[in-house]
């Protein structure tokens, strides 16, 4: 599976993530080495790569998230999402990934980290129908505010990893955490009649 055992592990570990993360995300990454051979997943080949390129620049924001329920949006690969409900166990996750290989890897990876209670949905981020919520994540998707808007809770937040996104009225840019990384909060615009 994805070469060596424990390959990852080394390169988790040099994150300062605790013994449990390592283990878990250590499985995830040997998962997206296997099935990668399958399904297009990521560029990146080596362990040193695949840590470096889905667990590092989302390993940081962990801690800062807010607890509530998490959407991440055009899942593929399982980062940002699955590598968040991994470092927060607490998060209640859903993740979106309408290509049916995909979302079967996410179902898989899933249960691998240890969060078989992760709902994985093969949906785009426009068939989703449930309540909003507090953190709407993606990465690499241009997708404009407005079409996130209504699965974002007022004062709930979009995580973005990759270009920042066009301006929208109903959110506030905050100070990007990381280089890459944007965040903006949806406020209540007042209606005007």
């Amino acid at each position: 599976m994805g070469g060596e055992t424990g390959a990852h592990d080394p390169h988790l570990a040099a994150l300062g993530l605790a013994p449990r993360d390592v283990a878990a995300l250590s499985r995830y990454l040997d998962l997206v080495a296997d099935w990668n051979r399958r399904v297009n997943l990521t560029g990146a080949r080596t362990p040193a790569e695949r840590v470096a390129i889905l667990v590092a620049p989302v390993a940081p924001l962990a801690p800062v998230l807010e607890a509530g329920r998490l959407l991440d949006v055009g899942s593929g690969n399982g980062s940002p999402g699955l590598v968040l409900a991994t470092l927060r166990p607490d998060l209640s996750v859903i993740l979106l990934e309408p290509r049916q290989r995909r979302w079967a890897f996410l179902r898989e990876a899933a249960r691998a980290v240890g969060r078989a209670d992760v709902d994985v949905r093969r949906l785009r981020h426009d068939g989703y129908e449930g309540p909003p919520v507090q953190t709407v994540s993606l990465r690499a998707l241009a997708l404009p505010l407005r079409a996130l808007a209504p699965l974002v809770a007022p004062d709930g937040c979009v995580l973005i990893w990759g270009a920042p996104p066009a301006d929208d009225a109903s959110f506030l840019a905050e100070p990007d955490p990381r280089p890459g990384v944007h965040i903006r909060r949806r406020r209540d615009v007042p209606r005007t009649t």
